[in-house]
């Protein structure tokens, strides 16, 4: 018999989770020449409200966050076990359990999770941009233990609070989760070696590999392409505030966007996990 579960797709925000979910929405589709980037065939968000309150049965509006956070696995739970809800499902979450002890994302639940990660240094500009907000602002959010997506109390938002914590706690909270079986893709990776990154990471998620598939898929993900469909047809997923969510997607572009004092203070931030992680050489100097 199959276990039934549900698959992860982690990251922190600007990471290369939605480039992701494009290969992978191409790669399961049918054999169109053009993607629908507002009907990627992949899963849902872990932080919807709508997922949540419809397994409760129950409007969750009037709960805390802290009573959310004690609902939820209970909620992946029941939705893998009972619901017939597959799929692969992208989070921005850490790692983090709730006030009763328990993981966010319930382990029973979970078959595994790919976790895309990015060079901070090139997270910073784009997340500066996603928040329209300037890079000074950007880089002190990266740094802030307390740092959460949809906690701004301005009417009822469709996304549960997201506590992030630091780019570096986020990033250890899942590659040192213990109960559950997490891939690390490199958004680095992705571009150097596509084929290859994205054949291993679709294995960790249980898929059997073509290759021919494969690379069809990631060809009808070019960014430029995708930044096409998006001014042609717009997206959905792309925040109110900022221009565009499809920018320049290249490697090492924080290079031209940040200042030396900026480069210095990411690197004291999270110099332990860049290096862990290859973003640093032994003298601490980006690759």
């Amino acid at each position: 018999m199959t276990k039934r579960g549900l698959s992860w797709l982690a990251s922190y925000p600007k990471s290369g989770n939605t480039w992701f979910r494009v290969v992978l929405s191409a790669y399961l589709g049918s054999d169109e020449t053009e993607l629908d980037l507002n009907a990627l065939q992949t899963g849902m968000i872990g932080s919807s409200r709508l997922w949540v309150d419809d397994v409760a049965g129950f409007d969750t509006a009037d709960l805390t966050a802290p009573e959310i956070e004690r609902l939820r696995p209970h909620a992946y739970r029941w939705s893998a076990l009972h619901d017939g809800v597959a799929g692969y499902h992208k989070i921005h979450d850490a790692y983090l359990y709730n006030d009763a002890g328990e993981p966010i994302v319930d382990p029973v639940a979970t078959l595994g999770a790919v976790y895309l990660l990015r060079n901070p240094l090139d997270v910073a500009p784009s997340f500066a941009a996603h928040l329209a907000v300037d890079i000074e602002r950007a880089i002190t959010l990266m740094a802030n233990p307390d740092a959460s997506l949809s906690r701004d109390g301005k009417g009822l938002n469709m996304q549960l609070v997201q506590r992030l914590g630091t780019w570096s706690s986020h990033v250890e909270s899942w590659v040192n989760a213990a109960e559950i079986s997490c891939h690390v893709l490199r958004y680095e990776d992705m571009h150097a070696t596509p084929q290859q990154s994205f054949a291993a990471a679709f294995a960790a998620l249980g898929l059997t590999v073509d290759h021919a598939k494969l690379a069809r898929a990631i060809s009808m993900a070019e960014f430029d392409k995708l930044a096409h469909l998006e001014q042609s047809a717009g997206f959905r997923e792309r925040p109110s505030k900022a221009k565009k969510f499809f920018r320049s997607g290249k490697v090492g572009g924080w290079r031209h966007s940040l200042t030396p004092d900026q480069v210095a203070r990411i690197i004291a931030e999270h110099g332990v996990v860049m290096q862990r992680m290859g973003y640093l050489d032994a003298q601490g100097q980006p690759i």
